[in-house]
């Protein structure tokens, strides 16, 4: 769950320990950590960003528009698989591990 901090009410804290569920926030300011965020990012920035809808009908048109659209260019998973492999090759013969070199032992 992300911070914010409508999900941290005392409400949303007694229903949590009412029905024995553990909140588990992600830290401030890391929003890739929370998978979500990838997928409302983009389109919020896409269909949202510096519009002005004259009602519901058109918004909800524009998101279907946009997500048409993500899903006709969606690359295929095979492509993602090679360019992380490709990706961990590369920091492999650098020795870096995510994206720093790796430190000297003493």
């Amino acid at each position: 769950m992300d911070d914010l901090s409508a999900n941290k009410t005392p409400m949303i804290r007694a229903w949590a320990a009412h029905n024995k569920v553990e909140l588990c926030l992600t830290p401030t300011s890391a929003s890739w950590a929370n998978p979500i965020d990838a997928q409302f990012g983009p389109l919020r920035m896409f269909t949202m960003a510096n519009s002005n809808h004259p009602n519901h009908t058109v918004l909800a048109r524009k998101l279907q528009k946009y997500l048409r659209w993500r899903n006709a260019n969606a690359r295929h998973p095979d492509v993602l698989a090679a360019q992380r492999r490709e990706r961990a090759r590369i920091r492999s013969e650098r020795q870096q591990r995510w994206g720093r070199p790796r430190t000297k032992a003493a």
